[in-house]
């Protein structure tokens, strides 16, 4: 049994709430914003930039530059480490951008004199982020916990899945905006589950940068911009120069007024339970004639303004 956790993950943070062992949470990021009572916990990570203050393409170059000069993304505070001593961090394997990953964890680790088992997250598709709150559910000795969670997720994933078999509209998601990334993981799938036909990215590939060409050629009917941690109000600063290019202009969804921003930080970057929230959010944009009753959370996303001719 473990008794002094430190999360390196968002998405491990939410679960450990939800399992209700937050008492045994001693460190998080600065990341672990959910539940908000997470906010509370020992900062032990926090990030090198302010990325907050950055538009996407300032922190796509900043990003680039520190890679390039093998510099750290993340500030791991070790006195306050060593002081919590931990007997489980929990950390992930998915992404080296968005939190700590191997390379922290192996730091952490040769630091401590203690050393801590660890746990280390790698999903990528929807079924992988559900099993995950199992994988932390059997840790924490929590499993009876864990799979009525886990068995009210997929509830709530059957039936959208079940609502969504007529309507097919196609569906391209931006991960990032300058430069674009189309989205990949379990977003493609999320796309799915919601009743849509997902483009250009495939379920459980990562996300990667493309040619705008690549979107004209697939000519979506919705277009959700979800950048990787940007909440409703930062999509929407960003929204100014994708109106300003004339292949935006002439895409179909942009003509017809069908472009969605969502809170991405909260319901689509991290792989955690808030992601079933994320496909009754894409739902509600996709097929809201079959969801006319479907509660989502208020701010979660909106309807783009369309530049008038």
């Amino acid at each position: 049994m473990f008794n002094r956790i430190v999360s390196f993950l968002p998405s491990a943070t939410e679960i450990i709430y939800m399992l209700g062992s937050q008492d045994l949470l001693f460190g998080v990021t600065h990341q672990c914003i959910c539940p908000a009572e997470a906010k509370s916990k020992p900062q032990i990570v926090s990030s090198v930039f302010d990325s907050e203050s950055m538009a996407s393409f300032q922190i796509e170059e900043k990003i680039q530059e520190l890679s390039r000069l093998q510099n750290d993304l993340f500030i791991i505070n070790f006195d306050l480490l060593k002081e919590i001593q931990p007997d489980l961090i929990i950390s992930q394997a998915l992404c080296d951008v968005c939190s700590p990953h191997n390379k922290e964890l192996n730091k952490t680790m040769k630091f401590l004199d203690n050393k801590p088992q660890t746990l280390v997250l790698d999903p990528h598709t929807v079924e992988e982020i559900i099993e995950s709150i199992m994988i932390i559910a059997k840790a924490l000795g929590k499993e009876e916990d864990g799979s009525r969670i886990r068995d009210s997720l997929y509830r709530r994933i059957e039936k959208i899945s079940n609502a969504t078999k007529f309507k097919k509209p196609k569906v391209v998601c931006l991960e990032w905006i300058d430069p674009i990334y189309i989205c990949g993981h379990w977003v493609p799938q999320m796309v799915g589950i919601a009743g849509a036909i997902n483009g250009i990215s495939k379920v459980g590939e990562r996300s990667s940068k493309i040619d705008f060409s690549q979107i004209t050629q697939f000519d979506p009917d919705i277009i959700i911009l979800l950048p990787c941690g940007f909440d409703l109000r930062k999509v929407f600063q960003e929204y100014g120069p994708l109106q300003k290019n004339n292949q935006w202009q002439s895409l179909r969804a942009v003509q017809n007024g069908m472009v969605f921003a969502v809170d991405a930080l909260s319901y689509f970057s991290r792989p955690g339970p808030s992601i079933i929230t994320g496909i009754e959010i894409l739902a509600k944009i996709i097929n809201p004639e079959s969801f006319p009753q479907l509660m989502v959370p208020s701010n979660s996303y909106n309807r783009m303004k369309k530049e008038p001719n």
